[in-house]
């Protein structure tokens, strides 16, 4: 196969249907935009979890003279009861799981307290005493945290124990639906986008009807007549792919590592790293895709 006249014809082709090939180049670069945007949503939510996760406590509060349910009956728990939790926390059946605690006190909470709620409406009515004191508990693996939890809660002494995971489970539940939201949308523009390159493709051979009947009668191979048709495709679907890879950089770039990563906050965000692992899985997909599609089409086209 001659390569010098397979790239002409790719070149005639895509010249006679600048148009069409625009349409393919504008709906590749949506469609994977969102793949890629769907793809680095996912690796940060795995990112958040790895990072929250970790370090999510288990909050053992204790009784205040305050709180009537549970085990409490509106008694301070006694140090007696506080040395007694603390043995239950060294136990055989928990001292596995706890990588450390940390005891705060009423006065403790309370400057935590001030600090978090500073100029809130209502703060100066609360006393270091209506605070409960709190064995804050971390975990060596998080995910192990009902065995906590369950063993703590009948314990004299313990009003409450709190995973705080479950505080974060909404907000991971709430970004995974986003996430599902956007490989949706990409799956309805990867579709249009398939569709598109074969409509393209039938067009341009229809359009090269007289051309591909002289062709088949010198005996030009199948092989032949359809590679400048599936090649046509695909460099339309990689001018898509590079824009696509080239809007997702820059979203890392400027918006996540520029703009987020300026605010003050402790969440780890997704770089430039990710964002190269999502690079050739677009550039990849999106002339796999085309390759597929315009194959099929100029086949079909071919037999009829």
């Amino acid at each position: 196969m001659r390569l010098g006249l397979v790239l002409s014809e790719v070149g005639h082709g895509l010249r006679r249907n600048i148009s069409m090939v625009i349409s393919i180049v504008l709906v590749t670069f949506i469609s994977l935009t969102f793949v890629g945007a769907a793809i680095l949503l996912q690796l940060q939510i795995n990112q958040m979890k790895g990072y929250w996760y970790d370090r999510a406590q288990v909050a053992v509060y204790l009784c205040t003279q305050y709180d009537e349910g549970g085990n409490c009956n509106a008694e301070e728990a006694t140090a007696q009861q506080k040395s007694n939790i603390e043995q239950v926390l060294k136990s055989a059946v928990l001292a596995p799981l706890i990588q450390h605690y940390d005891f705060e006190d009423h006065e403790a909470a309370f400057k935590r307290y001030q600090a978090q709620f500073a100029g809130a409406e209502g703060t100066s009515f609360v006393t270091p005493d209506f605070l409960p004191e709190t064995f804050w508990v971390n975990l060596k693996d998080p995910s192990q945290s009902d065995a906590v939890v369950e063993r703590m809660s009948g314990v004299p002494g313990v009003e409450q124990v709190v995973d705080q995971r479950k505080y974060l489970q909404p907000i991971f539940d709430a970004l995974n639906a986003a996430s599902i939201t956007a490989v949706g949308i990409a799956g309805l523009m990867l579709i249009a986008a398939v569709l598109l390159i074969a409509t393209t493709i039938r067009l341009s051979a229809f359009s090269r009807r007289r051309e591909l009947g002289i062709m088949r009668l010198v005996g030009a191979s199948n092989r032949f007549i359809q590679t400048p048709f599936v090649l046509e495709g695909v460099v339309a679907a990689l001018i898509g792919s590079a824009l696509a890879s080239g809007a997702i950089v820059a979203v890392v770039q400027f918006f996540v590592q520029g703009y987020l990563n300026a605010t003050p906050s402790s969440t780890p965000f997704v770089d430039l790293g990710d964002a190269f692992i999502v690079v050739p899985i677009l550039i990849v997909g999106g002339a796999g895709l085309a390759a597929i599609s315009a194959a099929v089409a100029i086949r079909r086209y071919l037999k009829v």
